[in-house]
């Protein structure tokens, strides 16, 4: 174990724990934005509950993982070979949830362009989700964004405190965002159907990732920086537009 005095007079220590944090709240941003598409959906007394149920659930995962990190380094032991190309759980763990996220969010974006959807495999019974079933799926999700989190985390610093911090204060941060993100994105349909793309390609990533065809984060979060600036600058112009068409 960690000796805490000594490691935090370190200023390497410090300056490993600044990144770790910047580094889980920027991740945490995609289990984020998974929580409150899909809280959105439940019935209006249950989304508090059930953000931060998830959000909860979010923080055991990942301490639960910390807690077993010898653990975690054998998931990126390959199990099995396919093509000369070595799979390991943590691949295994990635693909599944990508292919759930792609699953997930073409399943919305569906619902959301067709006016009259028909009795097909995008069918929902009604527009509310349940609240057991929306904690099964925000579960699945949160496993593959943990362990991702956690994985990452270990690969920049050898020290059990300095990952523990970071990933609780990453998860506060969520648990602090989350209401205004998700009444944000409620309130402004156009903000959904682009967290619903940000979905999607973070799915596709983590499909590649799996597959050994690792996408650098950066660019994949440039991207989603870039397309939301440009959707704010479409609701700026909305507002102007409204206010200059008022008597």
């Amino acid at each position: 174990m960690d000796d805490l005095p000594t490691l935090f007079s370190d200023p390497a220590a410090w300056a490993a724990l600044a990144t770790l944090i910047a580094m889980e709240v920027v991740l945490g941003i995609d289990n984020l934005i998974f929580i409150a598409i899909l809280t959105n959906r439940m019935p209006e007394h249950q989304r508090e509950l059930g953000r931060r149920v998830g959000i909860g659930l979010a923080l055991i995962l990942r301490l639960a993982l910390l807690g077993s990190v010898a653990f975690i380094v054998t998931l990126t032991t390959p199990v099995f070979t396919v093509f000369g190309h070595g799979f390991s759980w943590r691949d295994l763990i990635l693909i599944a949830g990508g292919l759930f996220l792609v699953w997930k969010a073409t399943k919305e974006v569906h619902h959301r362009v067709d006016p009259d959807p028909g009795p097909d495999m995008f069918d929902r019974k009604t527009a509310s989700l349940g609240f057991a079933a929306a904690m099964g799926q925000i579960v699945v999700l949160d496993l593959v964004f943990s362990v991702d989190s956690i994985i990452t985390a270990v690969g920049m610093t050898e020290h059990v405190p300095i990952m523990v911090i970071a990933v609780v204060v990453a998860v506060l941060t969520m648990l602090v965002a989350a209401t205004p993100l998700a009444n944000f994105i409620n309130a402004n349909p156009t903000i959904v159907m682009l967290a619903l793309g940000f979905l999607l390609m973070i799915g596709m990533a983590l499909m590649a990732e799996g597959f050994g065809a690792k996408v650098p984060k950066g660019y994949i979060y440039a991207a989603m920086a870039f397309s939301a600036l440009v959707e704010g600058l479409n609701m700026l112009e909305r507002r102007a537009r409204n206010r200059r068409a008022r008597p």
